[in-house]
């Protein structure tokens, strides 16, 4: 297949071509955004929502809109939110980079804060996050919200560096899980969640920022226990043997969702980009502006949702995302 295009995919190896079905392109839903990250799919409402982060606003595109039907107005002074995700009960977990926290939505529209200390340091900026079958949350803290004027408040890194931290909601112990990448970002599990991929995004152009722009990956190992002797307490999965997984050549691995078969659905510039579970780059779709984020939803999962710049997309695949449990 050869790209003709913005939104006609290129394949690049002979099993990306499994991954979209006959004639796929990139639809545009909706435009209007100042800078669009976070898009999660609402299956119980069938409706998308995304940040638009500078705009202090959350946006949304209802599937009986058809496509082109645009983005609405969902909530206002929304305190700078990025990434979300939903938790076993179907609230949305969100980033929020204003209130340097982890937030839930609760049933009946309130906000409860989950976390937003680490010790007695404020979190930088929360970016992206994800609930694991065990309902923890991960969440990486880059200081995106804390030093770019039009994603949050002015501050600084009260704890010194930016980690990965795994939130136990039984518990509320937040725990450190990654400290090798310079700014974590984006972060997804594989099907099994015996693989943790976390984006390093250190070469965008933020001050002291570094050069990496690429996907690593680490091994996740359960049944580990904590303190000495026979009756040590289980202290949860660790974190262990990073190694890089793949390296963008677009633009930054912002954020990523996982297939059912191990394929990294990334943004990677103004490109989505696939990844197969051996790192291959197996297909890009060029969207024609900057990509931040994506999502699969739809009624059977394999939609796949797309936050660019100005507009939110959808590219019809043939995969289904990975911890869709509402399927």
């Amino acid at each position: 297949m050869t790209q003709t295009s913005p939104g006609s995919p290129t394949v690049l190896d002979p099993r990306g071509a499994a991954l979209l079905p006959a004639g796929a392109v990139l639809e545009r839903l909706g435009t209007g955004s100042t800078w669009a990250e976070g898009p999660l799919w609402l299956p119980r409402e069938r409706a998308l929502i995304l940040s638009d982060i500078p705009g202090n606003r959350v946006l949304r595109w209802d599937e009986a809109s058809g496509v082109g039907g645009g983005l609405t107005v969902h909530r206002e002074g929304v305190e700078f939110t990025n990434g979300r995700t939903l938790d076993r009960e179907g609230r949305v977990v969100t980033c929020s980079h204003g209130r340097r926290a982890v937030e839930r939505t609760e049933a009946d529209g309130t906000t409860t804060v989950l976390v937003d200390r680490y010790g007695d340091a404020r979190l930088n900026s929360p970016n992206d996050v994800v609930v694991a079958s065990d309902g923890a949350i991960w969440f990486t803290d880059p200081p995106y919200g804390i030093s770019v004027e039009v994603e949050g408040h002015e501050g600084h890194r009260e704890y010194g560096d930016n980690f990965v931290f795994r939130l136990d909601p039984a518990t509320r112990e937040l725990r450190v899980v990654v400290t090798d990448v310079e700014e974590p970002n984006g972060l997804a599990f594989s099907p099994d969640e015996s693989l943790l991929y976390v984006a390093d995004t250190s070469a965008a152009p933020t001050p002291g920022n570094g050069t990496h722009r690429l996907i690593r990956v680490y091994d996740v190992l359960t049944g580990v226990r904590g303190g000495r002797g026979p009756h040590a307490a289980p202290s949860g999965p660790v974190v262990k043997n990073g190694r890089v997984f793949a390296e963008v050549d677009r633009g930054l691995a912002d954020g990523f969702r996982v297939d059912t078969a191990g394929n990294v659905w990334t943004s990677d510039g103004d490109a989505v980009a696939v990844y197969a579970p051996d790192g291959t780059r197996l297909l890009e779709v060029v969207v024609g502006e900057v990509v931040a984020n994506l999502c699969f939803g739809g009624a059977d999962g394999t939609d796949v949702f797309v936050a660019a710049s100005t507009s939110a997309y959808r590219l019809r695949t043939s995969a289904v995302g990975a911890g869709l449990w509402w399927l």
